[in-house]
């Protein structure tokens, strides 16, 4: 079987090009082709509008630019990584789902261009992690987090019946870095008698404890050489998670399927993440 590629949305933006940084890495570790795409619409307008003076660029000349330069960019990071490049003449959004289909993941950047500087995640981003049936990542966060120093994949445990895929693509990133896997289930129970002894409390801990072991059995099955770090902490898991991005290098959520509608339904926990993580965010999607 084709093994099937990292793809990347490219739009010149500096966002883009550190997804490009973060991608051939990426591609590297799992031996991965990696597919830089443009989407761009410039067939339906070229020659519609007016040139503003006759050394003005074509749009087709820009796209041909930013997929050259991001492919040039990739080979001179590691030109053991196979590349391919593609301008597709559609919105971004369709595109790159389009794309997602026959894709290991998607890769975006945290912004495109004339985005609006500091914790905003950029449209595309948001409408592909919301949609797409492949994992999505969007590479965002601080110098060490993209750098990848810490050595450590957060993953934040969610139902067993919902996290089971998030959580193997979790063990994959883990054992393809050959670092920890940071596995988090966050848990809170309501004020009463009961939590001012405590017994509440630990109820709570020890259903959040075997919940998080029942997300992890299949996920970790066959895989013996990942370490795992289990957790389980009181709060709410958009805080945890994002408060313990800034010792990751990803983290990991999943996303659940609509019965009714064939799109993801992003929760508080992945948007929240998505916006404010400290280093790149993977949103998987439950399959079927």
């Amino acid at each position: 079987m084709t093994e099937l590629p990292l793809v990347v949305g490219v739009d010149g933006s500096a966002s883009s090009l550190t997804a490009v940084d973060w991608a051939v890495d990426e591609a590297a570790r799992h031996g991965l082709e990696l597919r830089l795409v443009h989407a761009s619409v410039w067939e339906r307008y070229e020659g519609a509008l007016p040139s503003d003076g006759p050394d003005r660029p074509s749009e087709q000349m820009m796209a041909e630019h930013i997929v050259a330069s991001a492919a040039e960019r990739a080979r001179l990071r590691d030109p053991d990584v196979r590349t391919a490049t593609a301008i597709l003449p559609e919105e971004p959004v369709d595109a790159l789902l389009r794309e997602g289909d026959d894709a290991f993941a998607l890769v975006t950047g945290a912004r495109g261009r004339g985005g609006i500087k500091g914790l905003l995640l950029g449209s595309v981003g948001l409408a592909v992690a919301a949609r797409a049936h492949c994992p999505v990542v969007v590479v965002r966060g601080d110098r060490a987090g993209l750098a990848g120093t810490h050595e450590r994949v957060l993953l934040g445990a969610g139902e067993p019946d919902a996290g089971g895929d998030a959580a193997r693509f979790a063990v994959q990133e883990a054992q393809a870095r050959g670092c920890v896997l940071d596995a988090v289930r966050a848990w809170r129970c309501p004020a009463g008698p009961d939590r001012v002894t405590g017994d509440l409390a630990h109820r709570h801990a020890e259903e959040a404890a075997l919940l998080l072991d029942a997300v992890l059995r299949d996920a970790t099955a066959g895989r013996p050489g990942v370490r795992v770090h289990r957790s389980t902490l009181e709060g709410a898991a958009r805080k945890v998670l994002v408060d313990r991005s800034a010792a990751a290098d990803l983290v990991v959520v999943g996303a659940r399927r609509r019965e009714d509608h064939r799109r993801l339904r992003l929760g508080r926990v992945a948007h929240t993440l998505l916006h404010r993580a400290r280093c790149p965010v993977a949103v998987v999607p439950r399959r079927g």
